[in-house]
């Protein structure tokens, strides 16, 4: 395959191209998706925006990362693909006071600042070059443009060429690490019309989010889908003004898919390889090696175990969790990829672990259970105001929707703060 991002056309008039470039420019391009200024939240609704309860469950995380730590004297806290901050903002009113004077808070978005944004949050447009606390990716990595292959008549996956009308046709067989990495985490049987998306761009964008990480917590919440579990006919799909429509790449919808967070849970550990150039800046190569063999420290990802489960993969959201909760957000532009620059030593990381947002949400906290019936006699006032709150944990943790999406956990230098801790002695 001559490129996996690219076909004939011109930059002023593109022709036919993989949808990794289309998706790329449509939304990220001058005049794109994610540039324009109503930002995410004018089309579609988060966990960020669903309740304040969200934050206030990440900024309990961020302050068992500070105790992990042992309490520096600067945390940091990076919202990756921060939209318009709101997550950002939400953390920082939620922390402690002793703590939020410690935080430096970080919003990583590619477009510009937001007008009366907290004057103490830093904006980005790239990760800063090293992180001492928590960084939270939440639904970014599904904005990170991928290809798409098809399996044609004859039993051969080719990338698929997609003009900016929408319209579609095959190009050429995949080879090389696209095709190492379909073997690996998407492998396709002999069978015309069935599909996947090409993850490889994310786990490189991953991959090079956690060297960023010097000592903390790297987390990646999104919908996903696991090796076991991947649809046949793949998840590509637009959205626009909060309804599910065809992808178009022209600049007037999202574009997305799910992902392959078991993939992007191996990523940080797999062997070095020399960088490339990609969009994301992440140029790690795959290579036949790394197909073939098992990377050290990842005993605890196994993608055929519940995910409910501790260290365990993420499970294919129901179609209603995919239609009725999509929600992405702006997408940032991701680190250059020092983890595999010549001359950088590799480092250990412990196990990464997945899970549902049910579980880490209720292992925060956050149950959505109902406030005894008792409180509204001795105070109507607060059993309102907990009704309220246990409905909108409810929604943060409901199976077929949000409570479905995946939470990536990848631990740098501390234990898994989401680890049930040792009994207490009595």
């Amino acid at each position: 395959m001559a490129d996996e991002t690219t076909a004939a056309g011109s930059r002023e008039h593109p022709g036919p191209r993989g949808w990794r470039a289309a998706a790329e420019t449509a939304l990220y391009g001058p005049g794109g998706f994610y540039r324009r200024p109503e930002g995410p939240a004018g089309h579609f609704r988060t966990s960020v925006h669903a309740s304040a309860l969200f934050a206030r469950a990440v900024a309990g995380l961020l302050c068992r990362v500070d105790a992990a730590l042992g309490r520096p004297a600067a945390l940091d806290f990076v919202d990756m693909g921060a939209g318009r901050g709101e997550l950002a903002g939400g953390v920082l009113a939620a922390l402690p006071a002793d703590v939020a004077a410690r935080t430096r808070v970080y919003a990583v978005e590619i477009a510009g600042r937001p007008a009366g944004l907290d004057e103490r949050i830093t904006w980005l447009s790239e990760l800063p070059d090293a992180v001492t606390g928590l960084l939270f990716a939440n639904e970014w990595l599904d904005n990170v443009p991928v290809d798409v292959v098809e399996v044609d008549s004859a039993g051969v996956p080719r990338l698929v060429l997609v003009a900016e009308d929408g319209s579609e046709r095959l190009g050429e067989p995949v080879t090389g690490a696209v095709a190492d990495w379909l073997a690996r985490w998407w492998p396709l049987p002999a069978e015309e019309g069935l599909r996947a998306e090409i993850g490889l761009p994310r786990d490189r964008a991953w991959a090079a989010a956690v060297d960023r990480v010097v000592r903390g917590l790297a987390v990646a919440v999104d919908y996903a889908h696991t090796v076991d579990t991947r649809p046949p006919f793949g998840t590509l799909t637009g959205f626009r003004e909060g309804r599910e429509t065809a992808p178009v790449p022209d600049g007037t919808c999202d574009i997305t898919a799910h992902v392959a967070l078991d993939a992007c849970a191996w990523a940080p550990r797999t062997a070095h390889a020399p960088s490339g150039t990609t969009h994301t800046g992440a140029g790690r190569t795959h290579t036949a090696a790394d197909t073939a063999q098992t990377p050290p420290g990842t005993a605890h990802i196994s993608p055929h175990a519940p995910l409910d489960q501790a260290h365990t993969d993420s499970p294919a959201p129901s179609e209603a969790a995919r239609t009725a909760s999509r929600t992405p957000r702006g997408a940032a532009q991701a680190p250059r990829d020092t983890a595999h620059e010549p001359g950088k030593a590799a480092r250990e990381l412990p196990p990464a672990r997945l899970l549902t947002q049910r579980a880490a949400l209720r292992a925060l906290g956050l149950t959505g259970a109902r406030p005894p019936l008792a409180l509204a006699s001795t105070d109507p006032s607060a059993y309102v105001r907990a009704l309220a709150s246990a409905g909108e944990a409810a929604e943060l943790t409901a199976p077929g929707g949000l409570g479905d999406f995946g939470w990536l956990l990848q631990p740098v230098g501390i234990p898994d703060p989401l680890e049930p801790g040792p009994e207490p002695e009595r």
